[in-house]
């Protein structure tokens, strides 16, 4: 997987290429699934796993904002897999903080999460995941450096914004019918520059009601 990812230049990285292979996707992805395949995949809750190819492109996205000390909020954790990336490389005297508002899918990502290579970052605490609503982020261990929504937001959360920390960045799709992967960058004097990366389509960003009821 891997590799042809790195074939078709979605991973250019070494690092992005290290820690995709030590966390084994196959871990999280419900059983029957194809884990390996470059596609996403329902995980139940009306949601999904992104396609590893998505997955690529947001670490290479973010990599400068995920060395090792930083702070990283995975808004959307789902099965736990992109928050176990981050914990690898931000490293165990860094935070990787994934939010998720469907308790069941916390549950289960923890489990996942401790049968993967990013177990010791959860029993040493440097990688947590939280019941909450995505939209209002993760204050209590902001500001982030790296931010990164799997789910498409009508428009970019402003505590999101917020809990950026100047020099972060934050890949989040944006969009209803259409979407854009956004990366919003802030500088260091607060300012926020945003721009369009690709044409994605993500599940909605939505309330833990509206996303079971979803038809």
């Amino acid at each position: 997987m891997v590799e042809q990812l790195q074939r078709y230049g979605v991973i250019r990285s070494t690092k992005v290429a290290e820690v995709m292979e030590a966390i084994d996707r196959g871990l999280f992805v419900p059983p029957g699934g194809s884990p390996y395949h470059d596609s996403p995949m329902p995980i139940g809750y009306n949601a999904t796993i992104s396609a590893p190819h998505m997955h690529a492109a947001c670490l290479e996205l973010l990599e400068k904002n995920l060395q090792p000390g930083m702070r990283a909020l995975d808004v959307g954790s789902g099965t736990g897999y992109l928050t176990a990336c981050f914990a690898l490389m931000v490293g165990p005297e860094g935070r990787a903080v994934g939010v998720e508002h469907i308790p069941e899918l916390v549950a289960t990502s923890t489990e996942n999460i401790k049968k993967s290579a990013a177990a010791p970052h959860l029993n040493d605490g440097s990688l947590s995941i939280h019941v909450s609503d995505g939209r209002e982020g993760w204050p209590e261990l902001a500001p982030y450096e790296a931010i990164h929504v799997g789910a498409a937001a009508p428009q970019i959360p402003e505590a999101l914004i917020e809990q950026l920390k100047p020099g972060g960045r934050m890949v989040i799709p944006v969009g209803t019918v259409f979407q854009e992967l956004k990366v919003v960058d802030k500088k260091l004097d607060g300012t926020v520059s945003i721009r369009d990366e690709t044409s994605v389509r993500y599940v909605p960003l939505t309330s833990k009601d509206a996303q079971l009821h979803a038809s």
